[in-house]
C-alpha cells in the first residue's frame, strides 16, 4: 500500500529529526499531568483538532489506538483518511521517567522518539490535551469523533494559555468514525 509508506515516511522522518536531536522533553513550561493512569489511557482517541504538520496534511478521519503488549510496551497505531484512502503508521511508545506521570515518548522509526506530552486530561469528559517537544505540536484528542462546544472550549482555552497557537489549529472532520481504517 504506497500510501501507507508515503504516511509513515513522512512520519519517520520527523521522528528522526526528532531524535536525533533528543526531542522527548516536554516544551519549556508545559508540565505532564500526575497520577497518569495508562490503562484508562489505553484506546481508541480521535483527534478533534491538531496544529498543522506534513504527516497530517489533508488528512480526515484521524485517530490513535493505543493498547498494552506482552512486552510491556505501547503500540500506536495512527490512521487518517487522505485524498487515495486510508493511511495508517504504526509504532510504539514507553514511559518517560515515573509512569504515572503523562510523558511518554513514541517511536514509528527504529530507535528514534519524539515527545507525547499529556498536559491536560479529564477522563470523565473524554479529553486529552497532547504535545510534542515544542509548541509547533499541539492535539486535542476525546474519546469520541466530537466534543460538546463548551467542553472543546474548556481545552482550548487551557491550550491557548499554555502558549499555544491555538488560532492556527485544524479541525478534522469524522464522516466515516463508523468505518475501520484497513489494515
Amino acid at each position: 500500500m504506497a500510501l501507507h509508506r508515503l504516511w509513515f515516511r513522512r512520519l519517520a522522518t520527523l521522528l528522526l529529526l526528532a531524535g536525533l536531536a533528543a526531542c522527548t522533553s516536554a516544551p519549556a513550561g508545559i508540565t505532564p499531568i500526575d497520577n497518569f493512569d495508562l490503562q484508562a489511557y489505553l484506546g481508541t482517541w480521535y483527534e478533534i483538532a491538531r496544529l498543522d504538520h506534513s504527516f497530517e496534511r489533508g488528512l480526515s478521519d484521524v485517530r490513535a489506538d493505543y493498547a498494552l503488549t506482552a512486552d510491556g510496551t505501547i503500540s500506536v497505531r495512527n490512521s487518517g483518511y487522505g485524498e487515495d484512502g486510508w493511511e495508517i503508521a504504526e509504532g510504539r511508545a514507553l514511559p518517560v521517567g515515573d509512569p504515572t506521570r503523562g510523558h511518554l515518548k513514541v517511536s514509528f522509526f527504529g530507535p528514534f522518539y519524539g515527545a507525547y506530552v499529556i498536559f491536560a486530561l479529564d477522563q470523565g469528559a473524554g479529553w486529552a490535551l497532547v504535545s510534542g517537544p515544542n509548541r509547533d505540536f499541539l492535539w486535542l484528542l476525546a474519546r469520541t469523533p466530537s466534543l460538546p462546544q463548551a467542553t472543546q472550549a474548556e481545552a482550548l482555552a487551557l491550550a491557548d494559555a499554555a502558549g499555544f497557537a491555538t488560532d492556527a489549529l485544524i479541525f478534522p472532520t469524522h464522516s466515516r468514525a463508523g468505518t475501520a481504517p484497513v489494515p
